[in-house]
């Protein structure tokens, strides 16, 4: 949290008090855009919340201000009802954003207000206005990754896995194996690693089988015959990577090429349009592709999603 927050912010936090709360407030149709994390803390002395959205789809939901605002609202509502203070909570919200491209909408609810910055300052005063905090982890350096081993791998892992190179995603790997057989993290380190391994070969459709039998064998060459780490991290590579990230990333690409396809057929397509697009199985995106010719609007598009 030190290392990434703003320092004005970090000045007002009791960094020990920090508990992590079990609620989550997103509902059931946002939860493929959308995570969230709310952790309560002192700030100023008195109990206040950081609320984490993670979005974790490849474009951008222009309105994630909005969404920002009614997950706030849920908490000051909770914080309410479980308190019974006529205080509501300090909430400062933060977003983690790693789609392919730069994030460019805004950093605000104003943002998203027609006409907002040509109002007067009277005027503003009747809307409700609030910065989130940004963490575009898409245009981070090495440099810019700090933390313990753990956020570095997952960061490094959010902001490499729309890459098309398998070689990026290799080394990637590699580094994370040097990490925990040197480290020795044992138990710990293997369930994280076998998380990050399922991350990476269900978001990523880079992989080839190949590409899979040259990271073990890489893994056997590189290291001792017979280390239980080893070996227990070979497994799951196969495991993950030959039954399920391939299938994935078939899918993956499948949506790819769909995409490409129909943006060059019918120019702009809405946010929504695209994001479903990837949530489709293998059977319904050959369907699109088979009736492509007939499809020249959305509304033709749609018909099919």
């Amino acid at each position: 949290m030190v290392h990434y927050l703003p320092a004005h912010i970090v000045d007002i936090i009791d960094v020990e008090t920090l508990e992590p709360q079990k609620d989550s407030f997103i509902n059931e149709h946002l939860k493929e855009v959308f995570s969230d994390l709310l952790f309560k803390v002192e700030m100023n002395q008195k109990v206040g919340y950081l609320y984490l959205l993670f979005e974790h789809k490849s474009f951008q939901s222009p309105t994630v201000a909005v969404q920002l605002l009614q997950y706030m609202c849920d908490i000051w509502k909770t914080a309410a009802h479980q308190h019974k203070s006529a205080k509501l909570p300090l909430i400062i919200p933060l977003v983690i954003y790693h789609g392919k491209n730069p994030w460019h909408t805004g950093e605000s609810l104003a943002d998203l207000i027609e006409g907002f910055d040509l109002l007067s300052e009277a005027m503003k005063s009747y809307t409700p206005n609030f910065n989130y905090i940004l963490f575009d982890v898409s245009t981070f350096s090495d440099a810019d990754i700090l933390g313990p081993i753990e956020l570095r791998l997952s960061f490094t892992a959010l902001r490499d896995i729309h890459s098309d190179d398998p070689k990026i995603l290799k080394q990637m790997i590699y580094h994370a194996i040097d990490v925990i057989y040197t480290v020795d993290m044992k138990d710990v380190g293997l369930a994280y690693f076998e998380t990050l391994i399922r991350y990476i070969f269900s978001a990523s459709g880079a992989f080839s089988k190949h590409d899979i039998h040259d990271i073990v064998k890489t893994l056997e060459q590189a290291y001792p015959k017979g280390s239980d780490v080893v070996m227990t991290i070979a497994d799951i590579l196969r495991e993950e990577g030959l039954e399920q990230g391939l299938e994935q990333g078939l899918k993956q690409g499948m949506a790819k090429a769909l995409h490409k396809m129909l943006t060059m057929k019918l120019n702009e397509i809405p946010e929504a349009t695209i994001q479903h697009v990837y949530q489709l199985d293998e059977a319904r995106i050959n369907t699109i592709i088979e009736h492509f010719d007939e499809i020249e609007t959305i509304d033709d598009l749609n018909n099919y999603l």
